[in-house]
């Protein structure tokens, strides 16, 4: 089947609908409906998530994205790895975005989604789905019909690095593609979960090169930290990263907390179509 990443429509309450991606290369997003107030805004991010999947800017990334994706793992050997970047995953009127670190090897840069394919994915979706913000607990691949409500998924770097370390030079030449995606979802945009301190880091100076006032000197990461920046609230969460969750550094019942933390601070909850029903949470 050939790939496609259809963009969602960008209504209020409208949900991002993923369907297949098993190659690499995506069709031209659906256009939004005449109608849709934000067809300017849904438009503009279907351009910028091509032009972000075609990107080479940083030659080390690029073999070894390319190099995985040739050489594979045993387990997805039937699978075409996507191997290119990753653009960001959820509505166009996002009101809370999702800030993580850079796509996993076998993850997002097979399934060419954020967070899906791989062990922290498994833990993020689960936590999302029983706050109400995604329809499914799982995300496997990128035609498994997942819908996010009202949250958008996004990371500061787009290539999979070598053991998972991108290089501070790296980060920075990525840095102007989350500078373009916060810009774009700035109107609704107001709360962000950053995962970790490579992304909190990393997400700072952009958040400054879009134009919220950053705090100085800049406030450092915490699990639970909460920061206002001008009619946005910015949470830092320990990531989903295996190495937290089987040590028990990050447990369900925190990352949910987090979660419905700023979902509540961005006006989710409540909202009719966006949240539904809390599901009883899975610890499992």
């Amino acid at each position: 089947m050939a790939p496609t990443l259809v963009r969602g429509t960008a209504h209020p309450g409208w949900v991002f609908r993923a369907v297949p991606v098993r190659t690499a290369r995506h069709r031209r997003p659906a256009a939004a409906p005449a109608t849709c107030p934000y067809r300017g805004r849904v438009d503009a991010l279907a351009d910028l998530d091509r032009r972000i999947s075609g990107c080479r800017a940083c030659p080390r990334l690029v073999d070894w994205r390319e190099e995985v994706a040739r050489t594979k793992r045993a387990a997805f050997a039937d699978w075409t790895y996507w191997g290119r970047p990753v653009p960001g995953f959820g509505p166009a009127d996002a009101r809370m975005l999702i800030v993580g670190l850079a796509p996993a090897a076998h993850g997002g840069n097979r399934t060419g989604r954020m967070f899906t394919g791989d062990r922290s994915g498994d833990v993020l979706y689960r936590a999302l789905y029983d706050i109400g913000l995604a329809s499914q607990p799982t995300a496997v691949t990128a035609d498994d019909g997942l819908e996010l409500r009202g949250v958008r998924i996004t990371s500061p770097v787009r290539c999979a690095p070598p053991a998972n370390k991108p290089t501070p030079g790296e980060r920075d030449t990525c840095r102007p593609w989350l500078v373009q995606e916060l810009n774009l979802l700035r109107p609704t945009l107001r709360s962000v979960v950053v995962l970790g301190a490579f992304g909190w880091q990393a997400a700072l100076p952009a958040f400054t090169a879009a134009g919220w006032t950053v705090p100085r000197p800049r406030p450092a990461f915490g699990h639970g930290t909460r920061v206002p920046l001008d009619g946005l609230e910015l949470f830092g969460c320990f990531h989903v990263s295996q190495r937290n969750t089987f040590t028990g550094k990050l447990t369900p019942e925190m990352l949910r907390d987090v979660l419905r933390r700023a979902a509540e601070a961005a006006g989710l909850h409540g909202l009719t179509g966006e949240i539904g029903t809390t599901r009883p949470p899975h610890d499992g």
